[in-house]
């Protein structure tokens, strides 16, 4: 999973706006000055994930402030009608100054107590090419925010908003690519691990909260340059929210979300020790075409590379070809890269991007698509937080 990492991207930034948003309340909110923000990775005071308890929708796709962190993530494979083909991944990330108990009502409209962070990303097949954008901004003043009902989430021009009841549309642009996607839900939301709570690690709270919608149908453009692409493909998303952070022996995890052409979707992560061992918080779920789901444990599915990548900009070397087995769905799939070069070095460095996927499934041949998110092989993640 992608947990610890994504709340590193986010902690690593936050000590830069508080410090602008402390400055603003210096000026125009004197009473306030004494306030004490939660420094990135201090979870005092915020809510933590101990256990299942009831998710709701629509209510669940808004934000959830009294926890420390959230995401709402994006990724997809597309294709024109003669072929060319397309990844792109859009994520919101959010990150909590301030814990519920130290909040107060402000009288800036500058003034915020949620920051947010975006990232945007595309992947040219044809073109060999793979680039990868990021922004930051404040919770406040509409800059960026996240809603419910109509469900909404964006960073300034970057969204995805509810146009109809299971149809979001995402816009994103920046320096000469940009997406224009309809996204129209065909399965519902799939609550991982134990009803949408899922374990991390062994410590109490260290968990999240956590649904996708693994199939949905996507239709518009991507526009490169000046030329602008009809496309048609499938995407996938995730949310999560939590109040957590990495173990002491974890470094990092592989993550795959993989769409069959046979209807069905996998998601699985493992989580990297120290001593390159996996963890046993190691897991994954299995979705049939009708959209039940089946979730699997550390010992019911296997991750095996098979070859590897070396990045000339970061030095490190990714796994660039695996082998996912599922032996009680019959699944054997051999997942590679459309391209090997699609590390994102941002605010950290991580590897992720489009895959191709062949196989077999209950002996018959099964090939779709997918994602796949690799941590901790350019720096290891402990002490981020």
């Amino acid at each position: 999973m992608r947990w610890w990492y994504r709340v590193a991207i986010v902690a690593g930034v936050v000590a830069l706006l508080v410090g602008s948003v402390w400055l603003l309340q210096q000026h125009e909110e004197p009473q306030v000055q004494s306030r004490l923000f939660a420094p990135a990775g201090q979870a005092g005071g915020f809510l933590r994930v101990y256990g299942p308890v009831p998710i709701e929708f629509p209510s669940a796709h808004g934000p959830h402030p009294d926890y420390q962190t959230e995401w709402w993530y994006y990724t997809g494979n597309l294709q024109t009608a003669d072929g060319r083909r397309f990844g792109y991944q859009l994520t919101f990330f959010r990150r909590a100054l301030v814990p519920p108990s130290l909040r107060t009502e402000r009288l800036s409209a500058w003034a915020a107590d949620q920051v947010y962070m975006a990232h945007l990303a595309l992947t040219d097949i044809a073109g060999k090419r793979h680039v990868a954008y990021e922004r930051f901004a404040r919770g406040a003043a509409g800059l960026a925010g996240a809603q419910a009902v109509p469900y909404r989430v964006w960073l300034e021009n970057w969204s995805a908003e509810e146009l109809d009841s299971g149809i979001v549309r995402l816009r994103a642009g920046q320096d000469g690519i940009a997406l224009d996607l309809l996204l129209t839900d065909r399965k519902g939301p799939t609550l991982q691990g134990d009803g949408g709570y899922s374990p991390k690690g062994p410590d109490p709270g260290n968990a999240s909260y956590y649904y996708s919608i693994t199939r949905l149908e996507t239709s518009g453009s991507v526009r490169l340059g000046d030329t602008v692409y009809a496309v048609s493909g499938h995407s996938w998303m995730d949310h999560e929210w939590s109040t957590s952070a990495l173990a002491a022996d974890q470094v990092g995890w592989d993550w795959f979300s993989i769409q069959l052409d046979d209807g069905s979707d996998l998601m699985v992560f493992q989580l990297r020790k120290a001593d390159s061992s996996i963890d046993p918080f190691s897991s994954g779920t299995f979705i049939d075409s009708e959209g039940s789901a089946t979730a699997l444990k550390r010992d019911q599915f296997e991750i095996r590379v098979d070859g590897t990548w070396r990045s000339s900009r970061s030095g490190a070397t990714y796994p660039a070809r695996w082998t996912v087995s599922v032996p009680s769905e019959g699944l054997t799939l051999s997942i590679e890269p459309y391209l090997d070069a699609q590390e994102l070095i941002l605010s950290f460095t991580y590897w992720e991007g489009a895959v191709q996927v062949t196989g077999r499934r209950a002996g018959l041949s099964v090939a779709g698509r997918g994602y796949v998110e690799m941590t901790g092989y350019a720096q290891s993640l402990q002490g981020e937080f």
